[in-house]
This record gives structure tokens, C-alpha cells and sequence, in this order.
């Protein structure tokens, strides 16, 4: 999608309801490219609270600037032309229709991008079919991106951690050290579920992610595989000394 950037803008629209696990995948890619990942919060001239959208994704940025922008009114421009100084490169990733090529166009004053109007319900249209380097007046560069359905995860752990941060730090509380926050006895991450402190959606979506980079490296490991094989062999065999008549 883009090589040797260094600031990667996770884009979402404010024209319809954000979606919090989508930001999360979006965020763990962007920690495992080695850029630096920014949430901007398009299209704020069409929310009902901008300010409430905002305090929504903060708590999943951990480390992540969030900021607010519409390329309608220039909202929020200047903080990202202050997130891509001069000499950097960025790339914007999101969906399509969330105005990715309409902030380009009004951080150069002119359109150069093409764009689309938004639909009768607010949502806005796939445009950009391609790849786009643009010089910026301050000296940063910019990459526009087609929009994304999904984004296949790569790459280690570590991402991972960054991006879920306050999991990874619950879990140095578990009594097991691969403790999988399932049904483990005296896991610290499933406590502060229960308490309130931790979304139980949170979770669920750093269990999948989890589920995902554990897929991938078995998939590019023989050792991982023949581990895998054998762990499901040993899982058969119990199934069938259970069933099996005494």
C-alpha cells in the first residue's frame, strides 16, 4: 500500500457511526509498519457532538493523536499539517468515502484530487482507484489511498501490544504468564471486565487480532505447524479416550 512512511492517518468519518474494532486493526498495522500512527476524525461539521465522537476513540488510541477535521470548513488542518512536517511522509487509510482526498485538496488550497459528493444518508463515495504521492506547500508529503474494506494483519506481536496497551499491561497481572484471558483462574484481564475497567468488546477484539497474528505465523513457521498438528492430535485422542467405553 506504501513504503518508508512515517506517519500513517487513520481516517474515519464522523458522518455515521465510528467503528471502534475497525480503528483497532487499523492502528495495529500502523504500530507494526514502524510509522506512527494519528486517528483523524473526519467530516466533524456533520456530527451532532464532535466533542463526544472524540472522547469515544480516545480511550482506544493509547499513544495515538486523535484529532477532529473537515475538509468542508478547515477544522483541525492545522494540527495535521503540524503531525507531517516537513520532509515527512504520510499516508491516509480508511474506508471509502471518508474524505481522505478532500483533505488533501483543501490542505493544498485546490482540487486536486478528484472527489464525489455524499450520498442522501451522509455516507460518502468511493473515488480514488489509485495510489497518489502529494508535495504539500509546508514541505510534507502526503500518499492518498484507495479505500479499504479490510486490512490482513502482519508481522509479530509487538504491534499488537502497542495498540492494546492497557491489555498487555492488565495482563502482567495474570498468574499465568500465557494466560489467554478465557477461563483461567486469577486472570487480571478478565477481573477488570468484570469490573468495569476493561470493554468486554475491547477484548473480544484483541483475543481476534491475537487469533489472527498466532494464524499467520503458523503459517510462515514449519516448526509452528508441526507444533500445531500436534497439539490437535493430542486433542483428538483425549476426545476419544473420553468417549471411548470404560
Amino acid at each position: 500500500m506504501a513504503a518508508n512512511v512515517d506517519r500513517v492517518f487513520v481516517v474515519a468519518a464522523l458522518s455515521e457511526e465510528v467503528n471502534l474494532r475497525r480503528l483497532e486493526r487499523y492502528l495495529t498495522i500502523a504500530w507494526n509498519s514502524g510509522a506512527s500512527p494519528v486517528i483523524v476524525l473526519t467530516k466533524a461539521d456533520l456530527a451532532a457532538d464532535p466533542a463526544q465522537a472524540l472522547a469515544g476513540v480516545e480511550p482506544i488510541a493509547l499513544g495515538a493523536p486523535v484529532l477532529l477535521a473537515s475538509g468542508a470548513t478547515g477544522v483541525g488542518l492545522d494540527r495535521l499539517r503540524a503531525e507531517l512536517g516537513a520532509g515527512l511522509t504520510g499516508v491516509l487509510i480508511g474506508p471509502s468515502g471518508v474524505g481522505k482526498s478532500t483533505l488533501i485538496n483543501r490542505l493544498m488550497g485546490d482540487a486536486l484530487l478528484k472527489t464525489q459528493a455524499v450520498r442522501r444518508d451522509g455516507k460518502g463515495r468511493h473515488t480514488t482507484t489509485h495510489r497518489q504521492l502529494t508535495i504539500l506547500h509546508h514541505g510534507g508529503m502526503l500518499i492518498d489511498t484507495p479505500g479499504l474494506r479490510e486490512l490482513q494483519l502482519w508481522g509479530d506481536g509487538s504491534a499488537l501490544e502497542q495498540a492494546f496497551e492497557d491489555v498487555a499491561r492488565l495482563a502482567t497481572g495474570c498468574r499465568f504468564r500465557d494466560c489467554r484471558h478465557q477461563g483461567e483462574p486469577s486472570c487480571a484481564v478478565r477481573r477488570a471486565v468484570e469490573q468495569g475497567e476493561l470493554q468486554a468488546d475491547r477484548l473480544a477484539s484483541y483475543r481476534k487480532l491475537e487469533r489472527e497474528l498466532h494464524a499467520l505465523a503458523v503459517r510462515s513457521s514449519v516448526r509452528l505447524q508441526q507444533e500445531e498438528r500436534r497439539k490437535w492430535r493430542l486433542i483428538q485422542k483425549s476426545a476419544r479416550d473420553r468417549t471411548r467405553p470404560g
